[in-house]
């Protein structure tokens, strides 16, 4: 074993690592035989076909995991289909007490270190599940969601994404309302995936510090999912906290180019047929690498200030950058920072405790607003019939 990682593997015994996002839920619910059975599936036991499960989540020194409710924006049924993913979340927490704290709020992150387990958090990736009523956040608060990305790969009707056509300009009045009920709830805000006009809106109307739960920089790829340099600017200003992404295609302006051609004009896959489907490039796919994440990584401290910046993963089963093929690599990925002169402060900073830092502050702006406003109620038709969206 090499100094570096030695050294970085000797910091995670005594800082936690927290990761901002991860997919494993859904691929639970989505998987043919488990069909959202965390029994069937058992993350409890190494899975060497997929990048996430338990054993190498604590291989990987993992204190802290952000685990995504994630569903399609077309789902039929979205309401019912993020409760079903949320389900999944609990019935881990349930299954492998051993493993994992449920955690709720900030401070669970040290409860959980201290108890030799790992924080395991709720979020929901994406809002189609309000089916454009507010009610659905308390809802879903209650259900313990602590963190809510607008939105995925597709414009709804109330927040244009990243990586579809804008049709509103950024966040409609309801938008602006599911925001500032999300501040009083005390729910993090999670500006990745929408587009660049929505994440200067939201720094606007936002009362608490947000984050960029999985993304990179735009300067160094330009995938549309990635932060463009003047949201950059205004993140310190803000206290937010970008968390580096380990999708090859927001990693590597190469991998983004080799793609290019089999994506549409948004950077995601086209919906077409097997037929349709344009002929793959020819030649070797790139790779991305642990090397080049850290070049964002360093990117961003350029921009924002080390305070600034975090980590999520977005392990997905899908494809993932040489030297970050599963969830045991974290270590690996601090260890290059070591060897690029990262002093241990720094380390504990992108490590968790930036992010830790700006959940406390959520946490606090929600308590304050709760003394001063009621629930915010109604549809989005409610808010955007004189509007116009």
């Amino acid at each position: 074993m090499d100094r570096a990682l030695a050294h970085a593997l000797d910091l995670l015994e005594r800082i936690p690592l927290v990761d901002g996002h991860n997919d494993l839920p859904y691929v639970i619910r989505a998987d043919r035989a488990a069909r959202g059975d965390v029994a069937a599936w058992e993350p409890g036991r190494v899975h060497q076909d997929h990048d996430t499960d338990l054993p190498r989540l604590k291989e990987g020194r993992v204190g802290a995991q952000f685990w995504a409710a994630f569903i399609p924006t077309h789902s039929p049924h979205p309401g019912r289909t993020v409760m079903e993913v949320i389900d999944v979340i609990l019935q881990m927490e349930q299954r492998y007490p051993d493993l994992l704290l449920p955690a709720r709020k900030a401070a669970d992150v040290a409860r959980a270190k201290a108890a030799g387990k790992i924080a395991s958090f709720i979020t929901v990736e994406g809002g189609v599940g309000l089916e454009n009523s507010l009610a659905p956040l308390r809802v879903l608060h209650a259900a313990g969601m602590r963190l809510m990305t607008l939105c995925h790969n597709e414009t709804l009707d109330w927040v244009d994404s990243a990586t579809d056509a804008p049709r509103h300009g950024g966040l409609t009045a309801f938008g602006r309302a599911v925001v500032e009920e999300l501040n009083r709830l005390g729910v993090i805000i999670d500006l990745a995936h929408v587009a660049p006009t929505v994440m200067h809106q939201a720094l606007d109307v936002s009362r608490a510090p947000v984050v960029f739960s999985h993304s990179n920089a735009f300067a160094l790829c330009d995938h549309p999912r990635n932060v463009p340099d003047d949201v950059l600017a205004r993140v310190k200003g803000k206290d937010a906290v970008v968390m580096a992404t380990f999708v090859p295609a927001f990693i590597s302006q190469e991998v983004r180019d080799y793609y290019r051609p089999l994506s549409d004009r948004w950077g995601k896959a086209p919906l077409s047929t097997p037929e349709q489907a344009p002929a793959p490039p020819n030649g070797a796919a790139p790779r991305a690498t642990l090397e080049q994440l850290c070049d964002h990584i360093e990117y961003f401290v350029q921009r924002t200030g080390l305070a600034h910046v975090g980590i999520g993963s977005d392990y997905y089963g899908g494809r993932v950058p040489v030297g970050l093929e599963n969830v045991s690599r974290f270590p690996h990925l601090l260890a290059e920072l070591i060897r690029r002169g990262w002093s241990d402060d720094a380390i504990a900073g992108i490590a968790g405790g930036n992010f830790v830092r700006v959940f406390r502050k959520v946490e606090a702006v929600g308590r304050r607003l709760r003394r001063s406003e009621t629930p915010r109620v109604g549809h989005a038709a409610d808010y955007d019939r004189e509007t116009g969206g």
